[in-house]
């Protein structure tokens, strides 16, 4: 598949690439970034994918958080696609900053107009990977994911739903049970229409009851996030995973808030708990 870099920058003796392709699943031009570590310039590597929250973008992530420091000790790519397509001409996409563009909720829509092209679920689990694989000096068989907010929610989605492909999972401050939340029902019921029987297949709270991953998820949580109690309800997740008998170390962090700040303080201890999760994979 062609693939068009935007943009090489080389960073921490790597390199730090933008680019695009025409997606398929989302039937428009896709946006991704990408960390090459040093290693990759002599063997293929393992790659972490990072999903972003609402309102971000492939750069938000590499720009914001500083990770390639530490993918770049670790031997691992870093990978981070768009939140959503983009460009697509879809009536009312661009109305709210919580649903359409910048907030995909990395879900395979099934309610028009959005099916047509919101399909990052498939995007993300299966087209990018390849993608990547196949223009990249990229391990396929050693995945993992994390991600932050909407993000986080995606990352725990693919893993759960996943469990063979993702040799690691972890997650800052997750919307962890979206069906009862209030960005999530919005976004489910326009994606997905009324029938929540179908919002559980993308609640990680209630997909962690279906399927037990071998690893141990990680999240971190700030206690002073604006959006806790409101939006994220971790301790939903966290009591889901124990009735599973789901490994999780959930961290709560007093101080901290939503952003990026929060994410940089704890970015080397979630790459570190991926190349330590993927070492033990093989």
């Amino acid at each position: 598949m062609n693939v068009s870099e935007t943009s090489r920058h080389h960073c921490f003796d790597g390199w730090q690439i933008f680019a695009s392709h025409p997606s398929e699943e989302c039937g428009v031009t896709m946006r991704f970034s990408l960390y090459l570590p040093p290693a990759a310039s002599r063997a293929t590597v393992p790659v972490l994918y990072f999903l972003a929250g609402l309102t971000c973008t492939e750069e938000t992530f590499v720009l914001k958080a500083g990770g390639q420091r530490f993918a770049a000790e670790t031997g691992i790519a870093l990978a981070a696609p768009d939140t959503s397509p983009r460009g697509t001409g879809t009536p009312g996409a661009d109305a709210d900053w919580d649903f359409g563009f910048g907030a995909s909720f990395y879900v395979d829509a099934t309610q028009a107009p959005w099916s047509e092209y919101w399909r990052m679920y498939s995007y993300v689990t299966s087209e990018l990977p390849r993608v990547l694989a196949e223009n990249f000096p990229i391990d396929p068989e050693r995945q993992g994911i994390f991600g932050h907010s909407m993000g986080g929610h995606g990352a725990l989605v693919a893993a759960l739903r996943n469990p063979g492909q993702y040799k690691s999972v972890s997650a800052f401050a997750p919307i962890a049970a979206p069906s009862r939340s209030p960005w999530g029902s919005k976004a489910f019921t326009g994606y997905l229409g009324e029938d929540r029987a179908r919002w559980s297949d993308y609640d990680a709270s209630e997909l962690v009851q279906r399927a037990r991953l071998s690893t141990t998820i990680l999240i971190d949580q700030g206690l002073d996030d604006p959006y806790l109690a409101e939006q994220l309800h971790p301790h939903l997740f966290e009591e889901a995973c124990r009735q599973a008998n789901q490994s999780i170390v959930l961290r709560r962090h007093q101080g901290y808030d939503h952003g990026y700040y929060f994410i940089q303080t704890f970015i080397a201890d979630h790459i570190r708990h991926h190349a330590r999760q993927m070492s033990e994979a093989g």
